[in-house]
């Protein structure tokens, strides 16, 4: 037997707001499948999508705040932690569902840790990448903040 549910909870979700969003999931005894559609499963258009593996115990990556792009993070594999903070809260995700991905407006500092051996991020976003559009220093990002610009 083939379970096959779809949620799409993002139509009336704040999109100032990380949110976890569920994503379709097919459940099959020989093993379940999840996917996305532009248009149907994330809060934005696709425009491009990486991935991020192999990252040794104890490594952080991310370290940076965006402009404009909105992502959308996904544990493919393994576990992490996804650390967003908005210039006054700071607040941890923990990843490890490969049906969920965690929705990041711009505006937020974030950086990913914790890393279970074999672990792979895949982040899906709304721009092509610009470095124009990186935040990478944390006192620019906090001037930021206090202005209102971020």
């Amino acid at each position: 037997m083939i379970a096959f549910t779809i949620m799409i909870t993002f139509a009336s979700m704040d999109k100032t707001k990380p949110t976890i969003i569920a994503l379709p999931k097919i459940c099959d005894p020989r093993g379940n499948l999840t996917f996305v559609e532009n248009g149907r499963h994330v809060p934005f258009d696709i425009a491009r999508a990486y991935w991020v593996y192999d990252v040794p115990g104890g490594e952080e990556r991310g370290g940076h705040s965006h402009h404009q792009s909105e992502e959308l993070i996904i544990a493919t594999g393994g576990s992490f932690n996804v650390n967003l903070s908005d210039g006054y809260e700071t607040k941890t995700y923990t990843l490890n569902r490969p049906f969920e991905g965690l929705y990041v407006p711009p505006g937020y500092w974030r950086t990913l840790d914790n890393f279970a051996s074999g672990s792979v991020c895949m982040v899906l976003t709304s721009t092509p990448y610009d470095e124009a559009d990186y935040v990478r220093d944390h006192d620019e990002f906090m001037a930021l903040v206090a202005t209102g610009k971020k």
